[in-house]
This record gives structure tokens, sequence and C-alpha cells, in this order.
């Protein structure tokens, strides 16, 4: 009896039944020809009631619904949710589906109402965007199922308590994964490559194709084939690519809901996957107070998994970054001449300047990447037009910020440090632009 009254809800329809039963008894007080016809809708809405009632609980027929989704929610990408819903009543039902979404996402109004046919089925999908790492735990999965009556409801709860981890963006691993084949570099903006010289393997010896360089033609083998042969090369493997993740406060602005450090996790995940499709080795690691989430730069098939896992567990108080400890942990631990990709923000050329020495140590010994971000809301504020002092003095401020950050480029340059200066949405695409370049120009 507990569990049926837990279950059965009254409708809105049942209480406008209701109150407008109680005005005929009022118009009755006034006009007594409408007291015997007030009892009757009475009874004729008790009627219904008991029938609605026994339509969806004395059947033994029942509402089945299920939350679909995948094992892991991707971060920063729309996730498909699916919610199915069987319809086991020989009539059509009226539904009312509120899910219990994760409380990250501070949705509490969430209702959607579906009609279903008799012995259906139904289908919804919605989406959900994490902006943050971690697990995320779905409550229940209500159905309110209403009989063509609608005066009152059953509810059915499933999927209780359903819990999901959200991971780097796995989802932008398909997008980018032919990139790292693909010769022609002209797809999602990347620029075509000029190679310099042939620092790189030799493959095979192959017939001559047009468009083949001139330059790689065989002539011994031309001539014993009497055909144009020319040597194909291919690009030196087995290199060491190491993705260094600064989790300073730095990297705490967010930008379209996702932090900057969550940015550089996403496109640490997808370069390494297209390090190892190149055949190179794709390490990582990450450091603020001291150096964490080691992974030592491997090309073995287990890589991706383990970068993957330690990217997922990254975690960090957002302390002032101490470059002087990713110096001497650069210095000790990776010995053999490697590309270095480090991720990190740079407001200021003071700030640039504090930091200069230990990038120049680096850089040594390394080929050193800097990635850092433009400030895209200072670009929209440079865009505005001005209209009072205080706009003008905004918009010169923001001007000022960002020429510094071009400068910041200049400087790193002017020690042969390479740099990307990039928005924090193109950062994927950009960081894999410059790897490519630097494979392609045969200058680690």
């Amino acid at each position: 009896m507990i569990r049926f009254f837990k279950q059965l809800y009254l409708n809105n329809i049942l209480f406008y039944c209701i109150i407008g039963v109680i005005f005929l008894f009022i118009l009755a007080y006034l006009f007594p020809m409408f007291y015997n016809a007030a009892w009757y809708v009475l009874y004729i809405l008790l009627a219904f009631l008991i029938i609605d009632t026994l339509l969806l609980f004395a059947s033994g027929k029942k509402i089945i619904g299920n939350r679909i989704m995948s094992e892991k929610l991707s971060n920063g990408d729309e996730n498909e949710i699916n919610i199915v819903i069987n319809n086991q009543y020989s009539f059509p039902i009226y539904s009312k589906i509120i899910d219990e979404i994760p409380f990250q996402f501070q949705q509490r109004n969430f209702e959607v109402k579906r009609k279903i046919k008799a012995l259906g089925k139904d289908n919804y999908t919605y989406l959900l965007r994490p902006t943050e790492r971690g697990e995320y735990s779905f409550g229940n999965l209500n159905i309110y199922a209403a009989s063509p009556l609608r005066l009152v409801s059953r509810r059915f709860t499933y999927n209780k308590n359903q819990m999901v981890p959200t991971y780097p963006s796995y989802m932008q691993l398909r997008k980018y994964d032919l990139m790292a084949f693909s010769n022609n570099l002209f797809q999602y903006g990347l620029k075509k490559i000029r190679r310099i010289g042939h620092t790189m393997e030799f493959e095979q010896i192959k017939d001559y194709v047009q468009g083949d360089d001139l330059r790689t033609i065989n002539w011994k083998a031309t001539a014993k084939k009497s055909q144009l042969m020319v040597n194909q090369f291919q690009d030196e493997k087995s290199q060491n690519v190491y993705m260094i993740i600064d989790k300073g406060r730095v990297m705490k602005m967010p930008f379209n809901g996702l932090s900057l450090l969550d940015y550089a996790i996403n496109a640490t995940l997808v370069l390494s996957n297209v390090i190892l499709k190149k055949q190179d080795k794709a390490g990582m690691f990450t450091f603020s107070k001291k150096v964490e989430n080691r992974v030592v730069a491997e090309k073995r098939q287990s890589q991706m998994q383990q970068i993957m896992e330690s990217l997922y567990n990254i975690k960090t108080d957002f302390f002032e970054s101490d470059f002087s400890r990713l110096y001497i942990d650069v210095k000790k631990h990776i010995n053999q001449r490697s590309l270095i990709m480090l991720y990190t923000n740079f407001e200021t050329l003071d700030g640039l300047y504090r930091q200069l020495p230990y990038l120049k140590g680096i850089a040594k010994n390394h080929l050193l990447v800097v990635v850092f971000f433009n400030n895209t809301e200072l670009d929209e504020l440079i865009q505005q037009k001005s209209n009072t002092v205080q706009e003008i003095y905004d918009k010169v401020i923001a001007e000022k910020f960002a020429f510094e950050k071009r400068l910041i480029v200049n400087e790193l340059r002017k020690y042969g440090i390479y740099s990307v200066l990039t928005k924090p949405e193109n950062l994927t695409l950009d960081t894999i632009n410059k790897y490519l370049e630097i494979k392609a120009r045969g200058i680690l």
C-alpha cells in the first residue's frame, strides 16, 4: 500500500475538475436547480478517477525506461544522453520525463513531455557539455505515465545513482586522427609545409609519378629499369616528444566554461595520438610546486591509455608554478634531445622575464615550443567602439596587453625558442600544426 501511494500522483487536470465541481456547488447555492447536477458531476469524476487508477495500476503492465550513454563523458564536448521508453500498456500513454542530471550542470528544470502510442517505443536524446573532469553522478530517471484520461499519473523510477567519469576530450581523437597520415595538409586550415633538405629516413625506390620531386631521382635505378625511378623518404621515427602542462594559477582563467588547464589537457590527448601515429614517442608530465603525472615517452600500444588516465587524474590547487624545479627535472630525467611542448601562459613581459633563464636552459638541450594563449575577451574589448572616456582607457589597456603578447613571441624567438600564440578554442589545431611543421622541416 505504501508503494502504491508513492507511485500515485494527481495531475493538474484532476484539480481543475475538482475546482469545477466546487464552482457548481457554489452555483447551486444561488440556483438550487444545479444542486443535483453538481452531485452527478462529482460521482462521474470519482468514477473516472477510479477507472484511471485501475488502468495504470491493476493491469500489471508498466513503462520500461532506460538511460543510455557512453561509459565516459568527453570534457568540453557535447555528449549524447539517450532515453529509451517502452510502453507495455494497450493504450497510448502521456509521459513526463524528469531526469536527475548531475549537479555540476546546474540544470534543475529538466522536464520532457512525450506521447507514446500503445505497445510502442520512444527515444529522446539530449546533450550535456561537461566543463570539469571527474565523476558525474546521475540520479533517478523518473517517468510519470498517464492514461488518456490524464487524471492521475504513475511514477516509474530507473537508473538510480548512475555514475559516469568525465575524461579529457577523447571525441577530438576521431576528429584529428586522419591528420597524422594525410600528406594533404589543407584540411582543418592546416598550412602547407615546405620541406627543407632531406633529413628523413630512406624508405624505398619507386616508379616516378607526376608531382614527385625531381631531385630525388635515382639515376642508377633509372638506368637499370629504363624508366624514371625516385627515392622515397619517410619522416624520422622514434623521436621523443614531451608535453609539459603548467597547472599553476596562470592556467585557471576560464574561457567558454573551460579553464586554460583543461584546454591544454584536451590538446595534449589529441597531440599524443598524432605523435604515436607518426611513430614517435609520446610522453607528458605536469608541474606547479612539483613535477607530477609523469608518463615516460614511449610508443607502445598501451601508451594512449596511460596518457589518458594520467590526464584524467590531474588535480591542482593552482599554486604559483616553479619553473626552476621544472628545469632541474627536465635536465635530470630527459637525457635525449627531445621536442618539448610547454603549455603555460604569460600575460606580460615581466612575467616572461622571471622565467626566461629557465626556458633558455631547457632550450639549450631540447627543442622547446612554448604554447600560450591570446585573451579572446580582450580582443572583443578592442573591437568594440568606445563612447566614454572610461571605455577609451579600457580599450588602450587591452591593446597594451595584446601588444605585449606579440612582444613575448619576439622575445622567445630571439633566444631560439619556438612559440605558439593561440586562442583557447584553436589550441589543439595549432599545436598539431606546429608539431607537423617541425617534423616536416626536420629541425628536431
